[in-house]
């Protein structure tokens, strides 16, 4: 009786491999909700205030940030290269900034002509960050392990976006996933892609996924067996 336990086991395992394989090769819708002013929704908030300025891979609140070509932490502007993100609402109070209103004047990441790479501490569905100047050519795409998920664009948050460096072009987003990813890759075909104050949700453990993704292929093969018979 153990021996078939364990291998009904071992079948089912290898079965929910097989299933996340295809869940990860799969493309992700989004629900984004994205205003000026707008607030996090996340449990765990990132404002990466403790790395330093420059282009140095380093951890922030849970989450490895490494970077590309010209993609760095900084503060303040830089004209025609970078302007830094509008804290409106007082939605910077989760991140520990009290101000109610005016420029972002802590530090925060910009992609350049480059990326800023995000890692998870392990799968997760939703991503909130405070995105600056959104234009149509800032872009971020969603992995899970080596597998692209999906891609959100500036238009996707703002269908008008043109880069407007001041208050109104300053967008909170909260984007969820349909499915997990463990890495965000924030990227822009021109200057410039500023953003700050990510939050994300206490991970899920990726085997939950796994396991969910299973129960639904699991689904597929019951019902196709059903129209069989």
């Amino acid at each position: 009786m153990k021996s078939r336990r364990l291998k009904s086991i071992a079948a089912l395992t290898t079965f929910l491999v097989g299933i996340g394989g295809a869940c990860s090769s799969a493309q992700a819708s989004f629900v984004i909700d994205a205003s000026v002013g707008g607030a996090p929704t996340g449990a765990t908030y990132v404002n990466f205030d403790a790395l330093p300025l420059g282009a140095t891979s380093g951890t922030s609140g849970g989450l490895g940030v490494s970077f590309s070509s010209d993609g760095q932490v900084v503060n303040g502007a830089a004209s025609g290269v970078y302007a830094a993100p509008y804290i409106s609402g007082g939605n910077g109070v989760p991140f520990g900034d009290p101000t109610v209103s005016g420029v972002d004047t802590t530090n925060y990441l910009t992609t350049g002509v480059g990326t800023v790479t995000l890692m998870f501490p392990a799968s997760e569905m939703y991503l909130g960050l405070l995105w600056g100047s959104v234009d149509t050519y800032n872009h971020l795409e969603f992995f899970l392990g080596a597998n692209s998920v999906g891609m959100v664009n500036g238009a996707d948050v703002f269908a008008a976006a043109a880069g407007d460096q001041g208050i109104n072009g300053t967008y909170y987003a909260n984007i969820i996933s349909s499915l997990p990813f463990d890495r965000v890759v924030a990227s822009s075909s021109s200057y410039a892609f500023e953003f700050d104050n990510v939050a994300y949700n206490v991970p899920e453990p990726i085997s939950l996924g796994l396991l969910g993704c299973g129960i639904l292929g699991l689904g597929v093969v019951r019902r196709r067996k059903a129209a069989k018979a």
